[in-house]
Protein backbone atom coordinates (compact mmCIF):
# COMPACT_ATOMS: atom_id res chain seq x y z
CA UNK A 1 0.00 0.00 0.00
CA UNK A 2 1.75 3.62 -1.42
CA UNK A 3 0.45 6.65 1.11
CA UNK A 4 1.46 9.54 0.46
CA UNK A 5 1.20 13.45 1.60
CA UNK A 6 1.14 16.16 -0.64
CA UNK A 7 0.40 20.13 0.84
CA UNK A 8 -1.07 21.14 -2.67
CA UNK A 9 -1.47 24.83 -1.89
CA UNK A 10 -4.54 25.79 -3.13
CA UNK A 11 -5.86 22.86 -5.22
CA UNK A 12 -8.10 24.85 -8.38
CA UNK A 13 -4.74 26.65 -8.99
CA UNK A 14 -2.82 23.41 -8.96
CA UNK A 15 -5.36 21.42 -9.81
CA UNK A 16 -3.55 20.35 -13.07
CA UNK A 17 -0.26 19.48 -11.61
CA UNK A 18 -2.40 16.97 -8.44
CA UNK A 19 -4.25 14.90 -11.77
CA UNK A 20 -0.62 14.70 -13.04
CA UNK A 21 0.82 13.51 -10.13
CA UNK A 22 -1.90 11.17 -9.25
CA UNK A 23 -1.56 9.56 -12.95
CA UNK A 24 2.16 8.99 -12.61
CA UNK A 25 2.39 7.69 -9.33
CA UNK A 26 -0.85 6.20 -8.14
CA UNK A 27 -0.64 6.11 -4.45
CA UNK A 28 -3.37 4.35 -2.70
CA UNK A 29 -3.94 6.50 -0.39
CA UNK A 30 -3.11 10.61 -0.83
CA UNK A 31 -3.51 13.10 2.05
CA UNK A 32 -3.43 17.00 0.98
CA UNK A 33 -3.12 20.07 2.62
CA UNK A 34 -3.87 23.63 1.95
CA UNK A 35 -6.53 23.14 -0.11
CA UNK A 36 -8.25 26.42 0.28
CA UNK A 37 -11.24 25.37 -0.54
CA UNK A 38 -14.41 25.73 0.91
CA UNK A 39 -16.24 22.25 0.79
CA UNK A 40 -18.68 22.99 -1.98
CA UNK A 41 -15.95 23.94 -4.08
CA UNK A 42 -13.93 20.54 -4.01
CA UNK A 43 -13.19 19.42 -7.11
CA UNK A 44 -14.45 15.88 -6.62
CA UNK A 45 -15.85 15.48 -10.31
CA UNK A 46 -12.12 15.49 -11.38
CA UNK A 47 -10.58 13.13 -8.81
CA UNK A 48 -13.57 10.82 -9.25
CA UNK A 49 -12.91 10.42 -13.25
CA UNK A 50 -9.21 9.28 -12.12
CA UNK A 51 -10.89 6.58 -9.90
CA UNK A 52 -10.24 8.00 -6.57
CA UNK A 53 -12.89 8.66 -3.80
CA UNK A 54 -12.27 11.71 -1.53
CA UNK A 55 -13.51 13.30 2.17
CA UNK A 56 -12.93 16.20 2.30
CA UNK A 57 -12.53 19.20 5.41
CA UNK A 58 -12.62 22.89 3.95
CA UNK A 59 -12.31 26.29 4.55
CA UNK A 60 -12.81 29.62 2.37
CA UNK A 61 -9.13 30.88 1.22
CA UNK A 62 -7.14 28.99 3.85
CA UNK A 63 -6.26 25.69 5.29
CA UNK A 64 -8.41 22.30 4.17
CA UNK A 65 -7.49 19.00 3.96
CA UNK A 66 -7.83 15.74 2.46
CA UNK A 67 -7.78 11.89 1.63
CA UNK A 68 -8.24 10.52 -1.74
CA UNK A 69 -8.21 6.71 -1.74
CA UNK A 70 -7.76 4.93 -4.64
CA UNK A 71 -11.46 2.79 -4.67
CA UNK A 72 -11.12 1.78 -8.22
CA UNK A 73 -8.06 -0.28 -7.03
CA UNK A 74 -10.03 -2.09 -4.54
CA UNK A 75 -9.28 0.24 -1.73
CA UNK A 76 -12.27 1.01 1.24
CA UNK A 77 -12.17 4.32 2.86
CA UNK A 78 -14.36 5.45 5.73
CA UNK A 79 -14.29 8.43 7.28
CA UNK A 80 -13.59 8.05 11.70
CA UNK A 81 -13.14 11.97 12.70
CA UNK A 82 -12.69 15.29 11.29
CA UNK A 83 -11.04 18.02 13.25
CA UNK A 84 -9.59 18.12 17.12
CA UNK A 85 -12.03 20.30 18.71
CA UNK A 86 -9.88 23.45 19.18
CA UNK A 87 -10.85 26.92 18.40
CA UNK A 88 -8.25 28.82 16.03
CA UNK A 89 -5.80 31.02 17.84
CA UNK A 90 -8.22 34.59 18.31
CA UNK A 91 -10.65 34.77 21.27
CA UNK A 92 -14.08 34.14 19.43
CA UNK A 93 -12.52 31.78 16.40
CA UNK A 94 -14.14 28.61 15.19
CA UNK A 95 -11.57 25.36 14.53
CA UNK A 96 -9.80 25.49 11.41
CA UNK A 97 -9.80 22.70 8.98
CA UNK A 98 -6.74 20.97 9.71
CA UNK A 99 -7.56 17.86 10.50
CA UNK A 100 -9.21 14.64 8.64
CA UNK A 101 -9.02 10.86 10.06
CA UNK A 102 -10.24 7.48 8.55
CA UNK A 103 -10.25 4.21 7.93
CA UNK A 104 -8.61 2.71 4.81
CA UNK A 105 -8.70 -0.90 4.02
CA UNK A 106 -7.80 -1.47 7.90
CA UNK A 107 -5.33 1.35 8.46
CA UNK A 108 -5.95 4.17 10.40
CA UNK A 109 -4.57 7.50 7.87
CA UNK A 110 -5.00 11.21 9.46
CA UNK A 111 -4.21 13.98 7.51
CA UNK A 112 -3.40 16.99 9.32
CA UNK A 113 -1.97 20.60 8.58
CA UNK A 114 -0.38 21.98 11.54
CA UNK A 115 -0.38 25.64 12.69
CA UNK A 116 2.84 27.79 10.96
CA UNK A 117 3.07 29.49 14.37
CA UNK A 118 4.74 32.72 13.05
CA UNK A 119 4.63 35.11 14.18
CA UNK A 120 6.99 33.72 16.84
CA UNK A 121 6.63 34.44 19.90
CA UNK A 122 2.35 35.55 20.10
CA UNK A 123 -0.74 34.30 20.08
CA UNK A 124 -0.16 32.00 16.60
CA UNK A 125 2.86 29.75 18.19
CA UNK A 126 0.86 29.64 21.46
CA UNK A 127 -2.10 28.14 19.51
CA UNK A 128 0.81 25.94 17.40
CA UNK A 129 1.43 24.52 20.84
CA UNK A 130 -1.92 23.92 21.77
CA UNK A 131 -2.63 22.32 18.70
CA UNK A 132 0.31 20.06 18.71
CA UNK A 133 -0.56 18.72 22.18
CA UNK A 134 -4.05 18.06 20.86
CA UNK A 135 -3.03 16.10 18.26
CA UNK A 136 -0.64 13.86 20.35
CA UNK A 137 -3.63 13.22 22.44
CA UNK A 138 -5.40 12.20 19.83
CA UNK A 139 -2.82 9.84 18.95
CA UNK A 140 -2.80 8.54 22.46
CA UNK A 141 -6.15 7.65 21.59
CA UNK A 142 -5.61 6.28 18.34
CA UNK A 143 -2.41 4.43 20.43
CA UNK A 144 -5.13 2.71 22.59
CA UNK A 145 -6.83 1.00 19.64
CA UNK A 146 -3.89 -1.02 18.22
CA UNK A 147 -5.20 -0.55 15.11
CA UNK A 148 -2.28 0.24 12.09
CA UNK A 149 -1.78 3.58 12.10
CA UNK A 150 -0.48 6.71 9.82
CA UNK A 151 -0.28 10.08 10.76
CA UNK A 152 1.10 12.35 8.32
CA UNK A 153 0.84 16.10 6.55
CA UNK A 154 2.49 19.59 6.69
CA UNK A 155 3.80 19.79 10.46
CA UNK A 156 5.28 22.46 10.22
CA UNK A 157 8.53 21.70 12.09
CA UNK A 158 12.04 21.54 11.43
CA UNK A 159 12.77 18.56 13.40
CA UNK A 160 17.17 18.23 13.69
CA UNK A 161 19.22 21.02 11.98
CA UNK A 162 20.21 18.42 9.18
CA UNK A 163 16.32 18.89 8.11
CA UNK A 164 17.24 22.16 6.55
CA UNK A 165 19.45 24.39 4.29
CA UNK A 166 20.66 26.72 6.82
CA UNK A 167 19.91 27.17 10.57
CA UNK A 168 21.18 29.93 10.63
CA UNK A 169 18.71 31.21 7.97
CA UNK A 170 15.52 29.84 9.91
CA UNK A 171 16.78 30.31 13.56
CA UNK A 172 14.07 32.26 14.04
CA UNK A 173 11.42 30.93 12.36
CA UNK A 174 8.64 29.18 14.26
CA UNK A 175 9.18 26.19 12.85
CA UNK A 176 12.73 25.71 14.30
CA UNK A 177 11.82 27.04 17.83
CA UNK A 178 12.80 24.78 20.86
CA UNK A 179 9.38 24.48 21.42
CA UNK A 180 8.13 23.02 18.12
CA UNK A 181 11.03 20.74 18.30
CA UNK A 182 10.52 19.36 21.38
CA UNK A 183 6.27 18.57 20.88
CA UNK A 184 7.57 16.89 17.84
CA UNK A 185 10.01 14.77 19.19
CA UNK A 186 7.59 13.57 21.99
CA UNK A 187 5.50 12.28 19.66
CA UNK A 188 8.76 9.95 18.92
CA UNK A 189 9.31 9.55 22.48
CA UNK A 190 5.97 8.07 22.79
CA UNK A 191 6.69 5.23 20.34
CA UNK A 192 6.05 6.44 16.62
CA UNK A 193 8.58 6.41 14.23
CA UNK A 194 9.59 9.17 11.38
CA UNK A 195 9.59 7.43 7.98
CA UNK A 196 11.73 9.48 6.36
CA UNK A 197 13.93 9.83 8.63
CA UNK A 198 14.03 6.58 8.88
CA UNK A 199 15.33 5.86 6.12
CA UNK A 200 17.56 8.73 5.50
CA UNK A 201 19.40 9.01 9.11
CA UNK A 202 22.06 11.60 7.92
CA UNK A 203 18.85 14.30 7.07
CA UNK A 204 19.79 16.60 4.05
CA UNK A 205 16.64 15.70 2.60
CA UNK A 206 13.72 18.67 1.69
CA UNK A 207 10.15 18.67 1.15
CA UNK A 208 10.31 22.49 0.76
CA UNK A 209 11.20 25.05 -1.09
CA UNK A 210 9.61 28.61 -0.89
CA UNK A 211 8.75 30.52 -3.97
CA UNK A 212 11.15 33.18 -2.74
CA UNK A 213 15.10 33.87 -3.35
CA UNK A 214 15.23 31.43 -6.09
CA UNK A 215 14.97 29.23 -3.05
CA UNK A 216 14.22 26.21 -5.56
CA UNK A 217 17.04 26.77 -8.05
CA UNK A 218 19.58 26.87 -4.95
CA UNK A 219 18.17 24.08 -3.56
CA UNK A 220 17.70 26.29 -0.02
CA UNK A 221 14.83 23.93 1.29
CA UNK A 222 13.40 21.99 4.24
CA UNK A 223 11.87 19.16 5.77
CA UNK A 224 8.46 19.97 7.38
CA UNK A 225 5.91 17.16 5.37
CA UNK A 226 6.52 14.11 8.07
CA UNK A 227 4.62 10.72 8.29
CA UNK A 228 4.40 9.42 11.54
CA UNK A 229 4.34 5.37 11.95
CA UNK A 230 2.59 3.27 14.96
CA UNK A 231 4.58 0.01 15.51
CA UNK A 232 2.25 -2.18 13.57
CA UNK A 233 2.72 0.10 10.73
CA UNK A 234 6.86 0.42 11.19
CA UNK A 235 7.55 -3.38 11.07
CA UNK A 236 5.70 -3.15 7.43
CA UNK A 237 7.47 -0.17 6.27
CA UNK A 238 9.51 -1.42 2.84
CA UNK A 239 10.38 2.23 1.33
CA UNK A 240 9.79 5.86 1.16
CA UNK A 241 10.74 9.00 -0.27
CA UNK A 242 10.18 12.41 -1.81
CA UNK A 243 8.62 13.13 -5.41
CA UNK A 244 11.31 15.78 -5.83
CA UNK A 245 10.32 16.62 -9.35
CA UNK A 246 7.10 17.79 -9.04
CA UNK A 247 8.30 20.60 -7.03
CA UNK A 248 10.33 21.88 -10.77
CA UNK A 249 7.26 21.91 -13.10
CA UNK A 250 5.19 24.67 -13.79
CA UNK A 251 2.94 26.20 -11.40
CA UNK A 252 4.25 23.62 -8.71
CA UNK A 253 3.34 23.86 -5.08
CA UNK A 254 6.14 24.76 -2.91
CA UNK A 255 6.09 21.35 -1.46
CA UNK A 256 6.86 18.68 -3.27
CA UNK A 257 4.93 14.67 -2.41
CA UNK A 258 6.29 12.32 0.15
CA UNK A 259 5.27 8.92 0.01
CA UNK A 260 6.05 5.37 1.77
CA UNK A 261 5.01 1.73 0.84
CA UNK A 262 3.61 -0.78 3.40
CA UNK A 263 3.79 -4.24 3.11
CA UNK A 264 0.31 -5.86 4.11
Amino acid sequence: MKIATFNINGIKARLPRLLEWLEETRPAVACLQEIKSQDEGFPAAEIEALGYSAIWHGQKSFNGVAILVDTAAGYTLTEVQRGLGIPGPNEGDEEQARYLEADVSGVRVACLYLPNGNPHPGPKFTYKLAWMEKLRARMAEIWAEEVPTVVLGDFNVIPEDDDVWSVKAMASDALMQPESRAAYARFLADGWTDALRTHNPRGGVWTYWDYQAGAWQRDHGFRIDHILLSPECADRLEACGVDKVHRGREKASDHAPVWLQLSL
